[in-house]
């Protein structure tokens, strides 16, 4: 989605955010490596495999609509690393996921979350970008740094503020079907998110716009069969 057409689109309720204070005391394993404790979702798709969070569809079972692996705690202010993986067969390349971040839950009995998203997919162009989860999209493409600020009544207008990156070099880290690094970090009104310590995306959200949610999720995407696993979720907050 062009920037121009995006900005045209923000609604009152803007995720984008300033951020806030951290609800967790200190840095966290999210993941003990042996069961879902402190998760919520939908456990016929989500389950431990050979030590990671495996979300998993398949043509028998699929996902009838986005679902969410729901942490149960709350941050706003934060540093997540984890490593990601996504598993594909000669005969599908399908596989579409991503973080959740502040967050926050619109259907718990279908674990349907809306809000910011650190997006992970199969394809590279996709791979690492922001995106707002039942909201406006796309919201910073590979590579790009930008300020949003209060445009007139309940817009949003955002401008460029340089470069994130090289494009050779951003495209080289990806590497959706190997372990990678996955970092995202929501400082205040700064978000960043790196994938094997290449940044990916810089934000600077000076907009009063949208609610301040803390959850974290997992996102495993409806369509084709797909499997993605989750290890080493560390959590720090930064307040």
């Amino acid at each position: 989605m062009k920037i121009a057409n995006w900005i045209k689109q923000v609604p009152a309720l803007w995720v984008l955010v300033l951020g806030g204070g951290v609800a967790v005391a200190q840095e966290q394993n999210l993941f003990n490596g042996k069961d879902l404790s402190g998760w919520e979702g939908d456990m016929s798709l989500w389950s431990v495999k050979d030590g990671c969070i495996t979300g998993q569809t398949t043509k028998e079972h699929p996902a009838k609509h986005n679902t969410f692996l729901i942490w149960k705690g709350a941050a706003s202010d934060f540093e997540l690393t984890c490593k990601v993986k996504f598993s594909i067969t000669p005969d599908n390349n399908f596989g579409n996921s991503g973080i959740q971040f502040r967050s926050v839950v619109l259907d718990p009995q279908a674990w349907i979350v809306g809000g910011l998203q650190a997006d992970l997919a199969v394809q590279p162009s996709i791979y690492g970008t922001l995106y707002d989860e039942r909201g406006v999209g796309r919201c910073a493409q590979l590579g790009q740094k930008l300020v949003f600020k209060d445009g007139g009544g309940n817009s949003v207008k955002t401008e460029p503020g340089g470069s994130a990156g090289k494009n050779e070099e951003i495209l080289a880290a990806i590497k959706p079907t190997e372990w990678s690094t996955f970092r995202v970090l929501a400082n205040g009104p700064q978000i960043q998110i790196w994938v094997n310590g290449v940044q990916m995306v810089d934000v600077m959200n000076h907009s009063s716009k949208g609610p301040n949610g803390t959850t974290l999720a997992l996102q495993l995407h409806a369509g084709a069969p797909m499997m993605i696993q989750f290890k080493d979720l560390v959590l720090k907050p930064l307040k």
